[in-house]
């Protein structure tokens, strides 16, 4: 929906725009009758006051949002040193905001950037975004927004992805050609394509190499780390237990060494693994971890890069400059 601005408000009311302003800032001038009828008109018409109004009007914030679901995912914390060498050289500031993987976060968030405080957006959807609403709302009040890694399809702006589903197969083909015959997914949303495609990977691998796709062996895991180490631990426990891991999350890795160390299995010799992760100690951790390691840093600077065309040429066609950057398998010892 369109925000309306303060003097649409008031014509919508039949009062000025001064008992208006008055009243949305609870002055003892107004009435208390008068106050909640402009308060509820205001909800109604999707009003954002706009704070920043009289210091920009007539020139930019030089301000960009950053919307993530978290920074201890080193994935984005490389993302957003991409987006800021762009940012840094355009002159702009990079406001990062965390939504925790909360879809009323991520909602708050846009809405507050309705109020002018960003020229635009890139953002990575939560786990918890089912539809994006908040979304096209920010977009069709004139703020430019790049969705990137995790994306809502639906949105009709620039998507800056990896092969996700290219990846899993990959990964899943990699553990099959070590011997892996009960391959094992964990997940991390149902809702989230980027989840969706990752698991299709997967799923699609195993038929190819004739092994059997249960969904007993498909986990779906929650964003914190003991429920994790409950839910793998359960998995290792079954009479049928998994021989190969693919973990589609870096923050999965700690629950499968833990729960591996607790139960006196073995990696790789009783379960081998692999997980998308961009961690710089993937490689000193015991064994060294097997990863679909994202091309994090290339994906923010693309993201941003586009971004800055958006604000530069008001009628880019967004929709059409959508990117897939590929992924890479660096084999390590967790899977050999």
């Amino acid at each position: 929906m369109k925000n309306i601005n303060i003097r649409e408000l008031a014509q919508q009311l039949n009062l000025s725009v001064s008992t208006v302003s008055k009243a949305l800032n609870d002055s003892h001038e107004i009435s208390d009758e008068t106050k909640k009828r402009v308060l509820k008109t205001a909800a109604t018409l999707n009003y954002v006051p706009n704070p920043y109004a009289s210091s920009l009007r007539g020139r930019k914030s030089k301000n960009i949002g950053v919307v993530i679901p978290e920074v201890a995912d080193s994935f984005f914390s490389i993302a957003i040193n991409g987006i800021e060498s762009v940012a840094k050289e355009k002159g702009y500031h990079v406001l990062i905001c965390l939504t925790h993987e909360s879809f009323e976060n991520e909602k708050n968030i846009l809405k507050e950037f309705q109020g002018g405080r960003v020229d635009g957006v890139i953002m990575s959807v939560s786990r918890e975004t089912i539809q994006s609403d908040h979304i096209s709302d920010l977009i069709s009040n004139g703020v430019p927004l790049i969705l990137f890694d995790r994306v809502c399809e639906d949105v009709e702006t620039a998507k800056i992805t990896t092969d996700d589903f290219e990846s899993s197969y990959k990964a899943t083909e990699h553990l099959v050609a070590q011997g892996c015959k009960k391959i094992a997914f964990l997940g991390i949303s149902k809702s989230l394509s980027l989840n969706s495609k990752r698991q299709e990977g997967y799923v699609q691998a195993l038929n190819d190499h004739d092994l059997k796709s249960g969904n007993k062996h498909i986990i779906h895991c929650t964003n914190e780390l003991k429920p994790n180490y409950r839910l793998v631990k359960k998995l290792l426990q079954q009479k049928n237990r998994p021989d190969g891991i693919v973990a589609s999350m870096e923050k999965l890795t700690t629950p499968v060494y833990t729960a591996c160390a607790d139960l006196n299995l073995s990696i790789p010799q009783d379960v081998k693994m692999v997980c998308f992760s961009n961690l710089e100690t993937a490689s000193i951790l015991n064994p060294s971890l097997t990863t679909i390691t994202q091309p994090a840093f290339e994906m923010g600077k693309t993201a941003a890069s586009i971004l800055f065309r958006a604000l530069k040429k008001t009628n880019l066609s967004l929709t059409k400059s959508s990117i897939v950057i590929p992924s890479s398998l660096m084999i390590r010892s967790s899977t050999t």
